[in-house]
Parts: C-alpha cells; sequence; structure tokens
C-alpha cells in the first residue's frame, strides 16, 4: 500500500525533467513501486499538456504492466500450466492490461450452459459435437475470420467473443474449453499450418493409437474428419507424418502458438516493440523446466 501520494505526485512531476540523470532516478523509483502507482500515473497522464510527460508517463505504465504480465505467465507456465483459459487471459492483458477476467469467464460459461442445457449425455461423441457445433456456430454466430485472418485481434479471446470472429487456435480454445467443463474429451493438436481438436476416448476402439476418434476443424463450423486428412494434409506440406501432428499437444504448446501468431501479425504491421516483447514472453514459457 503506498502511504505517500505526496512523494509520488512530486516524483510524477519529475517525469519532464530534462536532465537525463534525474529522469532516469524519478523513472526508477516510481517503477519501484509496481502496479500500485499506475493509477496515479493514469491520473497525472489526463491532466498533463505537456507531450513528453504524457509520453514518459504511458512508456512507465506499459513497462509496469509488462512487467506484471512477465510474472504471471512465468507463475502459470511454472506452475504446470494446467488451466487454458487462465494462460490466454494472461496473453489477452499484453493488449488490454485492463481486461475483465471474469467477463470473459462469464460468456464462456453462458454458452457452456446454453450446450448442457441441450445436452444428452448418452449421446454418442458425433452427436455431442454435433450439439456443440450447433450452438457454437448457429446460435451464438462463430466463424472463422477469413477476410482478415493476419489481424492480431484474431489472437485476443475478448475480441474474438466479442465480435464472434477468430482464427483456427481462439476458435479451437474456445471450442475445447467448453467442451472439456462439460466432460466432454476435446483436446487441441499442434498441427503445421492449422490449429484443430482431437476427440479422445481412450476407453473406445478407435481409428489408430491414442484414442482419438476423429478430429475437428474449429475454424470451419466445427467440420468432422479423420487421420487421413491428416496425412493427406501433411503430404501436401511435404512433411513426414509424425506423432506430434496427431495427438494432442499441452496447453504450454498452445500458448506457444497463440504467441507465434502475434509475432506474425505483428511483425506484418512493423511493430517491432511488440514483436521484441511477444519473443520476451515465448522465452519464458519456451524454457524447460
Amino acid at each position: 500500500m503506498i502511504e505517500n501520494s505526496k512523494e509520488i505526485e512530486s516524483l510524477i512531476r519529475l517525469l519532464d525533467d530534462p536532465d537525463a540523470e534525474i529522469f532516469e532516478h524519478v523513472h526508477d523509483k516510481l517503477k519501484s513501486y509496481g502496479s500500485e502507482v499506475i493509477e496515479y500515473l493514469e491520473n497525472a497522464f489526463e491532466k498533463a499538456f505537456d507531450p513528453i510527460q504524457q509520453d514518459r508517463i504511458a512508456n512507465l505504465v506499459h513497462e509496469i504492466q509488462f512487467g506484471t504480465l512477465k510474472t504471471e505467465l512465468q507463475l502459470w507456465h511454472q506452475g504446470g500450466a494446467f488451466d487454458l483459459l487462465q494462460g490466454a487471459l494472461i496473453l489477452n492483458k499484453y493488449q488490454y492490461p485492463d481486461l475483465d477476467e471474469q467477463k470473459i469467464i462469464n460468456q464462456i460459461e453462458a454458452i457452456k450452459r446454453d450446450i448442457w442445457l441441450q445436452m444428452i449425455y448418452d449421446a454418442s461423441p458425433a452427436e455431442h459435437v454435433k450439439l456443440i457445433n450447433h450452438v457454437l456456430y448457429s446460435i451464438h454466430g462463430f466463424s472463422g475470420n477469413t477476410a482478415n485472418h493476419q489481424d492480431p485481434q484474431n489472437s485476443y479471446l475478448s475480441q474474438v467473443l466479442e465480435t464472434k470472429k477468430g482464427n483456427q487456435i481462439s476458435l479451437a480454445i474456445i471450442y475445447s474449453i467448453i467442451a472439456q467443463k462439460l466432460d466432454i474429451p476435446i483436446y487441441g493438436v499442434n498441427l503445421p499450418q492449422h490449429f484443430i481438436l482431437a476427440y479422445v476416448d481412450e476407453s473406445l476402439e478407435s481409428e489408430f493409437e491414442g484414442g482419438i476418434l476423429f478430429y475437428i476443424n474449429a475454424f470451419n463450423k466445427g467440420f468432422i474428419f479423420g487421420r487421413r486428412d491428416v496425412d493427406m494434409f501433411l503430404k501436401q506440406l511435404n512433411l513426414k507424418a509424425e506423432k506430434q501432428f496427431y495427438e494432442p499437444c499441452s496447453n504450454t504448446d498452445i500458448i506457444k502458438r497463440i504467441l507465434r501468431n502475434l509475432i506474425s501479425a505483428y511483425e506484418a504491421l512493423g511493430s517491432t516493440d511488440k514483436v521484441r516483447e511477444l519473443n520476451e514472453l515465448l522465452d519464458i514459457v519456451s524454457k524447460e523446466l
């Protein structure tokens, strides 16, 4: 808790000091307070007329928020990365630091409830998928963003839930999180140049090892397909049929894939600072535990 708000306000007023040494000292001192100082900085930003001071306040707020985000991502990764939604929300805060996490959780819960109300528990796996598809695509109107596929907004869950448009991975994340909340075993598969879902049931005779009954394309309204289609897709890419292209991947792999998508999208936009920062986040989740 900040005890001396007068000291904070005095320091903020010194942020536009032309002396580099004074600015450096003030900057570091304010940064040391962490996220508690953000409210003071934002108030000062609104009152500031000097563009240098405004610029320095905005940069400092971003530095503090980015530092907090790195710590959160590190804790998520080191803690076993069990909660995919939590990992996706942490990344969402990169672009939207004031994100209302509860709002997103509620939106996902509402879709889940719509499916649950129509669910027949002894239905077949294909019937379960048909129901999810109906609620997600026909009732809620989700679809793949084919018109602007490279847009970084496609990777932020808050925006995808708002616009109902996303890329392969964001739609697959929403799909699999909802399915798993309903005890339907649908997981992400890290296919090159595409991200798909697998319906896994180890208790049944399946098309091949790993207990996978079939695959689902969340980008194409939940279209169901089989192993041979994956074989053909890999053949088109001149890639060897490796086990990792067929079986569910870890939550960490999914978060890495989102980060790589964002890096690629921001590279295309020429946003070098964002590319550098997102590479820092990628390094965090790439560390061996």
